[in-house]
């Protein structure tokens, strides 16, 4: 994950908007009960590792997300595993995850209550509860933190997200929030863009594999309305 917003005032549903960037090789399947151990969980499902980028409980209301940071780019376990636990044990996470050879990283959880979110640079893990409001996520910072941050803060502070997302096609620029940049092996770019309404008992996803295109976001909830039937 590499852009992430979050929308949390104590009188609405969380809103959250995750971008995903990854080597195009490395295959995923969409949102879903893919854990039978947390069957309210839903999420993406990387194919590699087993785990996620961004999972959402539908029971509770909470969703997790973890971004990439550039400290250190290798190590194990799969940072995967920490939505999973971050939604299950909510701050208590670092009790049932031992993250210290991890790749650095910044986890996210937002809750009916808050958000709050803690990053691992490869040396310290801080936590840090948020204010309110709307904020932006990216690999080097948060908010102020970072000069894309910085620059994309006010548009999502004061424009539909979904417009600022598909303004413009995906470029080879660490900048931009969609990208392509292309290797002689692989190419690494935006695969996925997820908008998320979470609220306990009801959670919305709009998704797209090109986030960038209006027209081919698609729409789910859970729980699903059709499975309802009659008394």
């Amino acid at each position: 994950m590499c852009t992430v917003v979050t929308r949390w005032t104590p009188d609405r549903s969380v809103q959250l908007l995750a971008i995903r960037d990854e080597f195009v090789s490395r295959d995923f399947d969409p949102p879903g009960a893919w854990w039978p151990d947390q069957p309210s969980v839903i999420g993406g499902r990387d194919r590699r590792a087993g785990g996620s980028w961004c999972v959402s409980d539908v029971t509770s209301g909470v969703t997790a997300l973890v971004l990439n940071r550039t400290e250190r780019q290798v190590g194990t376990p799969s940072r995967g595993v920490l939505p999973l636990a971050a939604v299950a044990a909510g701050s208590a996470w670092p009790e049932q995850v031992d993250h210290r050879e991890m790749a650095s990283f910044t986890l996210v959880l937002a809750a009916p209550s808050g958000v709050t979110a803690w990053t691992w640079d490869a040396e310290q893990l801080r936590g840090y509860d948020l204010a309110a409001g709307t904020h932006v996520f990216t690999s080097r910072g948060l908010d102020t933190g970072d000069e894309k941050a910085e620059r994309l803060a006010p548009q999502f502070a004061s424009r539909p997200w979904l417009d600022v997302v598909t303004e413009r096609p995906p470029i080879d620029d660490r900048l931009a929030l969609v990208v392509r940049h292309p290797f002689e092996t692989d190419t690494y770019a935006t695969v996925f863009g997820q908008l998320i309404t979470a609220s306990p008992g009801d959670l919305r996803i709009s998704y797209s594999r090109t986030p960038w295109n209006r027209a081919s976001w698609a729409e789910a909830c859970w729980p699903d309305p059709t499975s309802a039937r009659p008394a």
